[in-house]
Formats: C-alpha cells, structure tokens, sequence
C-alpha cells in the first residue's frame, strides 16, 4: 500500500453559482522514501492539487470529490481537529515564496519554534535548542544568530532554508516542496535540490515535488507525472520519460529544453493552457497539439496502461474515452482539426 493515494481528485472554485473545475480526476501514489515530480507549464493545476492534499484550499474553492488516502486514512473525511495534526506534522508543505510564506514580523527563530510548539514537540524552554539543529540540518550557517533575524534580513536561499526547515520540524513522511527553487539563482538551485537530496536520503522521506523545470525533473525524480489544464496526462519513471515520451504535450515540454542540440532554432508550444471554465470538450490540447485528429475534440481519452509504471491519456495510444468525472466544458470553438501529415 503506497503511503500517499490520490484518486480521482476534483477541486475547483464556485464562480457565478457554477462550479468550475481546475484540478480534474487527478489520481497518482507515492511511496516512503520516493521522489514523485508534479510538472506542467503554470495554469496547470500543480499548486493547487498540493493545497487540496493539505485541504488548505479557501472558499470559493472547494474539493468537489475524491479521495486522499494517507496511511490507511481519507483525510478529505477528517474533522478539522483530525485534520490539523496532520497537516505540517506528518504532511509537511514548502511553499513556493519564503517571502509570502514566512511571516515579516516575527524572527525566524519564533516562527520555528512556534511550529514545534504548536504540534507539542518542544516545550518553550526547549524549543530555542530544536530550532537551532534544525537549521544547522538545512545547512544555515551561524543558526544562532540568523535564529534573531528577521526574514528580510535573509537572502533567498537562506529563507527557502528556514522554510525546509519549518517544514522538517515535526518529522513529517511526505514533504510537498511547490516550486522551492523559483526565483533562486542556479548555483543556489542547485544547492537546494542537494539539501533537499541529503534530507530525503537520511529520514526516509517521501518527496512531492512541483515544478516546472525539467531539469530539476531529471535530477530529481523517480517518477514523473505531467498535468495539463488539470489533468495527468502522462505518469511514467523518469528515464524512460525522457528517452521515449508517450503524451504530444510531453514531446512538447522535452522539446523546448534549450540548449539539447547546438544551433538548433528553439521550438515552443503554440497556444496556452485553457483557463477553467473554457476547457474544450475533447482534449484539453486539442487546439496546441500537432498531431491532433477527429477523436480529440470530441471527449477526453482514457488511460492507456504500457507496463512498468508508464500510463498516457491520448488517442495516438488508444480509443478508450475517459469517464465523466467533471462538468464538461464548452463544445470546442473553431474547425475539427485535421490528421498531421505523420498521422494522415
């Protein structure tokens, strides 16, 4: 039994009385001591299903339905009270700004300490002494003295630090780290990602990690899952992933690594990711995809299994339809695109 289980999870937000879908039927697992990589372009869905796993999404949001199944339990099903030792004890979140996430108010050191003190693992006595060692773990050098300071005080990698910090402050199982590189310069990234490494291999964590740099992703992953306007359209180990994507979208993000072959003209996706509420009918990358043909305005495809892990939600792979699991959106606006030449 996986130690984390997402399945079928709807979230989105009440807009004019209706409710509109931006995370749909997203459903993967993660094992202890795996690192699973959440990757997409931003509008994707990926911060979001990290919130609804922590059930902090806000009104007029919601978690339409679904279950999230950690150690045995539904914690969509718990009470608040239930829920709240969970939440940052035994699931742990990084949130992707320091700056927005640590409270400007209040030292580090406070905000730290209240983190243990509030899931009872240090009295205030000897809360100071478990702050330290935390952040000597993330490799904050003088602890005692960046304990006094505030977080403007603070440089990015060393906020990002203190945030990892907080977050292993309970011992937690899972850790979710949503983009903890963004807005770092890359020798810091690459400091981080060591960090984060080093901590994974010594406690026996179970790593979530969003991102959207596929290099974090290589470095990084044992598995891979892709979303895109919503949906995981393509879960695979990371090799092969990289050595033979399955999904258009996949072969899309791959694609448009710069640098892969000296001289080569960059290539990008046309289009951009459908905001919520204007999803088109069939699949979602429909109007983007370059090897579109008449099945993929009509309904989204299923999931077709190769073996190992691998699994891909596309037409060019198999005719099954995915159930109905969220309100359809609008019929696709414009002309049935036509077969690729490569698929004519």
């Amino acid at each position: 039994m996986p130690l984390l289980s997402v399945q079928g999870l709807t979230t989105g937000f009440l807009t004019a009385g209706q409710f509109v879908p931006a995370v749909i039927d997203v459903s993967f697992a993660l094992d202890k001591g795996e690192t699973l990589c959440l990757v997409g372009e931003s509008g994707s869905g990926k911060s979001l299903t990290a919130l609804s796993i922590m059930r902090l999404i806000e009104p007029p949001g919601r978690i339409e339905h679904g279950r999230i199944v950690f150690k045995g339990r539904d914690l969509l099903q718990l009470p608040e009270r239930e829920m709240q030792p969970v939440r940052g004890a035994e699931i742990a979140l990084v949130f992707q700004e320091p700056m927005t996430a640590l409270n400007p108010v209040f030292t580090v050191g406070d905000q730290i300490e209240e983190t243990l003190r509030v899931h009872g693992r240090a009295t205030r006595r000897t809360a100071r002494d478990r702050a330290v060692e935390l952040l000597e773990a993330v490799r904050v050098p003088e602890p005692g003295r960046r304990l006094r300071e505030y977080p403007h005080q603070l440089s990015g990698g060393l906020r990002q630090r203190a945030l990892i910090a907080m977050a292993l402050a309970c011992d937690p199982e899972v850790v979710i780290a949503d983009e903890p590189t963004t807005a770092l310069d890359v020798t810091i990234q690459a400091q981080i990602l060591d960090l984060l490494r080093d901590l994974q291999a010594r406690l026996g964590l179970a790593l979530l990690l969003v991102t959207h740099d596929l290099g974090v992703v290589a470095e990084m992953a044992d598995r891979v899952a892709v979303m895109y306007a919503g949906r995981i359209v393509e879960e695979s180990p990371v090799g092969p992933l990289f050595s033979d994507p399955k999904h258009p979208y996949t072969r899309g993000l791959l694609a448009s690594i710069p640098g892969l072959v000296p001289g080569r003209r960059l290539k990008a996706i046309p289009g951009t990711v459908p905001a919520p509420g204007t999803l088109p009918q069939g699949c979602c990358f429909t109007p983007r995809c370059p090897s579109r043909f008449e099945p993929c305005p009509s309904a989204h495809p299923g999931i077709t299994d190769f073996g190992g892990g691998r699994t891909v939600k596309c037409y060019l792979h198999g005719r099954a339809v995915e159930p109905a699991t969220a309100p359809p959106g609008p019929p696709p606006h414009g002309p049935v695109p036509q077969p690729c030449p490569e698929q004519a």
